[in-house]
């Protein structure tokens, strides 16, 4: 007991002539238990360990105060450690997820969050979700008070900002000790995958619209039909509003009574998309890219086209061919062309046209109304586009979607310009004169055009495809 006592008389004598020692053997110790309790320090032990520091440079000038200050800092250290002690177990709680598979690309996607507390005690707790930096939560955290026994359920939205597939791998809690000296970070797995499809709420939109007869909110207008349609349907009674060329003299024979024919548009109709995603459709307008609204775009019109018994296919190309989704019938078809699309993105690498038209020709051989999907920003990519383009008069009916830039239109649309505006909206006026001739000589030589800017393209393209419908042009 002796060479004990002695010893620590010693080691009491070494710490008086070393009294930073004290703080930081305080911090030593509070930081390997916090290693093992995977613990962090929260604001209010700091502001605590404050005060063993100041104590220990105070042993500097009164040194006999060395039994007093050394007491204050087992104590504080007590504290700190029986604090640390009572931060929860992994255990103590558990969480779910619940979301819907399937996002559409800038609309608000619901989520809710499900965190149970198995403890007997009541704990403050922040909780947010593994969100991807691709989207955007609101709320981003949820600070909650779980009792003893309980659960919450937490419902907040996601928004997308990009198409693709995305995985949401755990929830994350944020739990404060007794005194909140210290908090600990709970990781809960509950894996989930989520695919950002192009905007799908507005096939839902149109189909409302269509059933109430109000496409007009849309831009859709009602195009009045050239001729009449060879497709015999069926017989029924005759009204009085009815041709009588279309009266069926058998059948009213045989029937006794006024029977006429009544005809339908051509089923068997195809439409084909032939998207490009090389450099040209990289360029972004309200937030998104070319190719994003060019997606959104032939979504509708399939939809639209499929609704009316046509076919649908798309090509995706760049350099080479991403994507092929053979033609067929059916609202079948449209989650096809989802998948095939929802996470296909614009590539920096120069479009072969020549191998998307080739394979056009070798798997579409029926006559199709080809929409080609693309943007012309110099000569060398405007002649591709008119050259591969006139070779399908006379086979296909070719339509080709241009889209506008706003920096272009702006810049030659200015009111006053002065100094360098001058010079760029002299420029821009000289490229748009170029772009016009551009599509002035597609339209002479048999090519469908549309040349629209991005955000407006839907329901131009869905009026011109009502419009080839109501002429026949297929």
């Amino acid at each position: 007991m002796g060479d004990l006592f002695e010893w620590l008389q010693a080691s009491a004598e070494r710490f008086k002539a070393l009294p930073l020692v004290l703080p930081v053997l305080f911090i030593a110790v509070l930081a390997a238990l916090a290693y093992w309790k995977r613990a962090f320090p929260f604001m209010p032990l700091v502001v605590v360990m404050l005060a063993p520091a100041m104590l220990s440079i105070g042993l500097l000038f009164r040194p006999d105060l060395f039994l007093l200050i050394g007491t204050a800092d087992v104590v504080i250290l007590l504290v700190a450690v029986a604090d640390l002690m009572s931060l929860p177990a992994e255990r103590s709680f558990s969480a779910e997820r619940k979301a819907m598979r399937i996002a559409s690309l800038q609309k608000r996607h619901p989520v809710s969050m499900t965190v149970s507390n198995h403890s007997r005690r009541t704990w403050n707790v922040w909780i947010r979700d593994d969100v991807p930096q691709e989207f955007t939560a609101t709320p981003e955290e949820f600070p909650r008070r779980l009792r003893p026994q309980s659960r919450t359920t937490l419902h907040y939205e996601l928004k997308a900002s990009r198409r693709g597939s995305f995985q949401l791998n755990a929830v994350f809690l944020r739990v404060r000790s007794l005194l909140g000296l210290w908090q600990r970070h709970l990781t809960y797995p509950t894996e989930a995958e989520l695919y950002v499809y192009p905007d799908m709420k507005q096939l839902s939109e149109y189909a409302i619209l269509a059933r109430t007869n109000r496409l007009s909110l849309m831009g859709v207008r009602r195009t009045r039909k050239i001729g009449q349609d060879h497709d015999f349907e069926r017989l029924r009674d005759y009204t009085l509003d009815d041709n009588y060329k279309h009266i069926d003299w058998r059948a009213t024979a045989r029937r006794n009574k006024l029977t006429v024919k009544d005809f339908q548009t051509s089923q068997s109709q195809r439409v084909i998309f032939l998207m490009d995603c090389g450099r040209m459709m990289t360029n972004e307008a309200v937030g998104l890219s070319l190719l994003d609204h060019s997606l959104n775009a032939m979504l509708m019109l399939s939809f639209v086209a499929l609704q009316r018994g046509d076919s649908v296919g798309l090509i995706c190309f760049s350099d080479q061919i991403h994507t092929f989704v053979p033609p067929r019938g059916g609202m079948n078809q449209m989650n096809k062309l989802l998948h095939a699309s929802f996470d296909r993105f614009p590539q920096l690498v120069e479009s072969r046209y020549d191998q998307a038209f080739l394979y056009l020709s070798s798997y579409c051989r029926k006559r199709s109304l080809v929409v080609l999907m693309t943007n012309v920003i110099d000569e060398v990519n405007a002649h591709q586009v008119e050259r591969y383009l006139t070779t399908l008069v006379g086979r296909h009916l070719p339509l080709g979607v241009l889209m506008r830039d706003h920096q272009l239109f702006d810049a030659a649309d200015a009111l006053y310009p002065m100094d360098l505006a001058l010079y760029r909206g002299a420029a821009a006026a000289e490229i748009l004169t170029w772009r016009h001739q551009v599509l002035t000589d597609l339209e002479h030589k048999g090519v469908l055009s549309l040349d629209v800017f991005p955000e407006d393209m839907t329901a131009p393209l869905v009026n011109r495809y009502l419009e080839i419908k109501a002429r026949h042009l297929l």
